[in-house]
This record gives structure tokens, sequence and C-alpha cells, in this order.
């Protein structure tokens, strides 16, 4: 019964104490793809321009009553005329930037791309360059087919040929095209990068130029690091990586923003990967900014650091290093769910590792508000809290686990038994079982009995014997058997056994 949140492996892994950390950091990445669904619309993908970025504001001065139809914006960019050409692809511009419902489909179906593509090389008329450049790249923020049609019209060449233009505007406006390009998946973000677009991007960045500009570099290069299957090539992360470190210390929340998402996209992969972003020295500064206010900078700082220690016991100790665990217990605290569930998600996987990484974790005076976030989160934050409970359990010394039972993580667990879903239910029967295990190896087991009997985690866990889930019932029927054999009196536990066995 695999599901994406929570395959047998990650089930199975509770009844075992010896496994792997880094295997079970490892199991915890199939719920980051849940995480990452729930994100899809975070960064955008791509961008229409319906700002005006003219470089010539005389000449869209000269044309502003202008208003063409759609055949005569078709016949005056086949013309050969120069000034026709202009006004015609200044008017596909202007209504290929309308904020509604603007006509991307018929201006492809018109066939205009492989002509707005010429006019890209036009390097004596800037102001036309300018203005198909931005037509292609409203084109470009289109469906994946709308995309495709600038590809194939050859539009990718020029356009990284313009990075160089002495016109920054065009310059501008050709980076702002890639950006959308890249943005579509990995296959023309790959076709950008072979056309050598990143040593031009990079050559761009300096103190002098807009902020503007600096925000669709950032925002391209970002495209540029995103998607997987394949992920981009390891020579254009390493031309990227510095760069991004550069970024990251800039004060504008645009650039930290979508530099965050870039070195996020970079850490989705395999510990390599991963140790390729550490090495660059990034995390300091990604736990300073997982304190900003803005949402925009936390949520990806945020989710690189979290991405991170779904890597190595050393990549971790990094993080731990950097100071991540005096921020988490703040944003498990956040007035944002989506933020506290994330901080959870990233504190499951310092509980994944040894033992030593769970003592940081107490420590840092993180169960107070991870208890908190189990009596009173939303469920999805609770259920990402339960797998923090669940490795800390698994990998946690006696006296480890003998803190976590003083925090007063039992009673919203007890309280999460109700819940309907069946697989969180089984994993909190399995938390409360190796607990036990645990407090009897030091005779602490009465006291623990008592305690979940107070709680009411005896009647609770009685009832699930009768659950119509198999493993729910069989692993409370467990529990019973083995920790409160008084139970067996009135004939609970054949009762128990005869239901199953005939289910």
């Amino acid at each position: 019964m695999p599901t994406l949140e929570a395959p047998e492996e990650r089930l199975r892994k509770f009844k075992y104490r010896g496994k792997d950390a880094s295997m079970r950091r490892q199991q915890r990445i199939a719920v980051s793809l849940q995480l990452r669904k729930a994100k899809k619309d975070e960064q955008v993908l791509k961008r229409r321009n319906i700002t005006n970025l003219s470089p010539d504001p005389a000449s869209e001065e000269g044309t502003k009553g202008v208003s063409l139809t759609l055949q005569e914006i078709i016949n005056g960019v086949n013309a050969s005329d120069p000034d026709l050409c202009f006004q015609a692809t200044q008017a596909a511009r202007k209504i290929l930037s309308r904020e509604r419902n603007p006509p991307l489909k018929l201006i492809v179906e018109a066939g205009l791309i492989p002509r707005l593509v010429e006019f890209l090389k036009s390097s004596l008329l800037p102001c036309l360059q300018f203005e198909a450049a931005w037509a292609l790249t409203n084109i470009a923020s289109g469906t994946s087919e709308q995309t495709r049609a600038v590809v194939e019209g050859g539009a990718i060449q020029p356009l990284v040929e313009l990075l160089s233009s002495p016109d920054m505007t065009v310059c501008e406006q050709a980076v702002w095209a890639l950006g959308n390009i890249a943005g579509d998946g990995p296959e023309f973000r790959d076709f950008v990068i072979s056309s050598n677009a990143i040593p031009h991007l990079l050559a761009l960045i300096s103190s002098t130029i807009p902020i503007t500009f600096l925000r669709n570099i950032t925002w391209t290069l970002s495209n540029l690091c995103r998607n997987k299957n394949p992920y981009p090539c390891k020579r254009a992360v390493k031309q990227m990586l510095p760069v991004l470190f550069r970024l990251l210390q800039h004060q504008d929340s645009e650039v930290l923003s979508d530099t965050c998402w870039a070195l996020s996209y970079l850490t989705e992969g395999c510990n390599e990967r991963i140790g390729q972003v550490v090495n660059m020295g990034v995390l300091p500064r990604l736990v300073q900014l997982m304190t900003s206010s803005e949402l925009n900078v936390l949520t990806p700082s945020l989710r690189t650091v979290g991405n991170i220690v779904t890597g190595t016991d050393h990549q971790t100790q990094v993080a731990i290093d950097a100071g991540i665990l005096i921020v988490l217990p703040q944003l498990l605290l956040h007035p944002k769910s989506s933020i506290q569930k994330e901080a959870a998600w990233a504190l499951s996987n310092v509980a994944a590792g040894p033992h030593q990484h769970i003592q940081q974790l107490i420590a840092s005076n993180t169960l107070p508000p991870l208890v908190a976030l189990l009596k009173n989160g939303d469920f999805k934050v609770q259920k990402e809290a339960v797998w923090t409970v669940a490795n800390f359990t698994t990998g946690g010394t006696m006296d480890q686990l003998l803190q976590l039972v003083h925090s007063g993580v039992l009673e919203p667990l007890v309280n999460l038994l109700t819940i309907p879903d069946t697989k969180f239910v089984v994993i909190i029967l399995d938390i409360i079982s190796f607990l036990l295990q645990a407090a009897q190896k030091l005779s602490e087991k009465e006291n623990l009995c008592l305690l979940i009997e107070e709680l009411g985690g005896v009647d609770r866990i009685k009832a699930l014997q009768f659950h119509e889930n198999h493993q729910v019932a069989l692993t409370a029927l467990s529990i019973i058997e083995n920790h409160f054999p008084e139970e067996e009196e009135n004939g609970t536990i054949l009762l128990s056994w005869t239901k199953i066995m005939n289910s």
C-alpha cells in the first residue's frame, strides 16, 4: 500500500532501531515531494512584460495613437520598409502585453515568429530589436506549445547574442525572454545553457546595473537551475554557484528570493549536488535569511536549508553549526502554517541523524514548540511533527527518549490516535510501542504505562484493536498484549484476534 506520503519502507523503519541514519533521512525525501507540489506557484515560472521599458520614448509616443488590425500587423511585419516593420512589431507587442487574454495563439498561428526572430538580428535598429524581443518574451510566457514555437523559430541564439548588445534595454529584454524559455522545462533550459547563455548572463552583473535589470538576471539564473529529470549539467552549476553566492549577500528582497530559489533547486538532488552548494559556504547566510520578516525570502531560504539536511550527517552538522537549530524552534511558532510545516519537515531530517544531532536538537529547546504543534497545529503540520518524533524515537538514546517523554509529547500523540489517516495512526502506535520498550529497559515501564492510562491512551489503543485497517488493529493488539496484559481480562485479546482473522 505504498503512497507518496507514507511508503511502506518509511512505516517499517520505526520498528528497527539499527537503521542507518542516512537511509532514514533519504526516506524523508518522499515527503518533500509533497511539499514541493503544494508550493509550485511560489516562484513564477514565466512572466509577461506588461510595462513600458522602451529604449526610445519618442518612438513610443509617435505610435501611441496607432492601432492596427491583425492583418495589418501581419502585412507590416512582412514588409520590407523598416518603419512599417517597426510599427507592426510594436503593435503586435502591445496586444501581446494586454493584461487580459493576450492573443498569443493568434500571433503564433499567423506565422510571425520567424520574422520576429529576424528582427532580433537588426543591430542597426535597436528599437526594432527591443520590440521583437519583447513580443517573443510574451509569446514564450504562454503554454509549452507556444514556448516551443519560439524555440523552433530559432530565437535562442539571437537572444543570447543580444546579451552583448550595447543597448541595455534590448539586453534586459533578451534576458527576460531567455528566462521564460528556460522556465518551460529541462529541455529548453538545456538549449539555453548549450547556447552559452550563462557566461553572457554572468558578465552582465555589476554594481552599476539598475536593480530591475539585476532582478531579471537573477530570476533567469534561477530558471536555469530549475527542474530535474535531468538536473542542469554540473558545468553549468559550477559556473553559476560563485555568482549565486555573491547575490546571496545582496539586500534587495527580490534578488534574495530568486537566489534562494535557485539554491533550493540545486539542493533537491543527491548528496553530491547538496555538497556543491554547502561547500560554497552559503549556510550561515541562508540561516540568517531564515529570520527574515519577508515571506518571499524566508520561504526559499528555509526550503534550501531543509533540502541540505536531507544530505549526509556531515552536511547536516554544517547546517547545525550555522545555527539552524536556533532558528527552527522560532519558525515552528510562525503565524503561517506553511512555514511551520516546512520547519517541522527540516527538523524531522535533523532528528533522522545520529544521537549527537538529536542531543543538539534537545539543547536548542526545540521540544516545547514541537509539542505545541502536535497539540494545536494544522493537521498537515501535525503530521510533519509526528515524523520528527518518529525519527527522534528511532535514533535517540535511552536518556534522550526519557527527555522526549518528559517534554509532554505523549498527550498530543494519544489524542491524535483518533485521526482518520490510518498510516499516521500506525506511526503513532509504533512510537508508543517503542517508548514502552525503552521504558522497560530502564525499569520505567510501570510509570509510563500509568501515564498512558491517565491520558486515556489505553482505552484508545484498546478501541483500535477493532479498527477496520489490519495494520492498525494488529499494532494496537500487540501493544495491549505486550504491555497491558491485564487488559486480556474480559476476553479483549481473544475478540481482537477473532475479528482480525475473520476479516
